[in-house]
């Protein structure tokens, strides 16, 4: 016969059993070894964040923006899903691989090692079931590296969040476009893109 509680049990939230936080120099040598060669990771806040498996929206977001940049931009300045540095202090457990990067010189040049965030003209990442993520822990990461602007294109709801002006760790201004609106690049103010140009 079962024991009646009175009161109802309280449950407690569960514990959340510790993970193990990975370096750039671990994962360096993992790779050297071939662990990682039939995935797509990149490394944020000591974590393995899969890239693999993007769904036709993002694919789609990816390449009317990234076909869009290289109009405004040029091809040597635009490279995709290419590893950079951040703030000093979360190099160690941080090597992110943005969706889009704008350089400010020739991608080229970039022979060994990755660009320096001083070398970032603009950061994109497209969103489509990574928005809240982009949005909090991708944004604080780029802030603190002092990234001066980052853009998260919401292909479901058809919206840019415009992140500028990094100011202690944070962005002081993000504005949202929506579909109805165009925006242009800090250092491209001649070039426009309206969200309502995503699929």
């Amino acid at each position: 016969m079962p024991t009646l509680v009175t009161p109802p049990l309280e449950i407690q939230p569960p514990q959340v059993p510790a993970r193990k936080r990975w370096t750039r120099q671990e994962c360096a040598e993992l790779e050297a070894l071939g662990v990682f060669k039939n995935e797509k990771l990149e490394l944020v806040s000591g974590e393995l964040i899969s890239k693999m498996g993007e769904n036709r929206p993002h694919v789609n977001g990816f390449r009317i923006m990234y076909l869009w940049l290289l109009e405004a931009f040029g091809k040597q300045f635009v490279d995709a899903e290419a590893p950079i540095d951040v703030a000093p202090q979360d190099n160690p457990t941080n090597e992110p691989e943005p969706d889009i990067i704008v350089l400010n010189r020739d991608c080229a040049t970039f022979i060994s090692a990755n660009p320096q965030p001083k070398d970032l003209r603009l950061v994109v990442e497209i969103a489509d079931n990574s928005l809240n993520y982009d949005l909090t822990v991708k944004s604080q990461l780029y802030a603190r590296a002092g990234i001066i602007e980052y853009w998260v294109v919401d292909v479901a709801a058809k919206q840019i969040y415009c992140h500028r002006q990094p100011i202690n760790g944070a962005y002081s201004s993000v504005s949202i476009y929506n579909q109805h609106e165009s925006m242009s690049p800090l250092s491209a103010p001649n070039s426009s893109f309206s969200p309502a140009e995503l699929l």
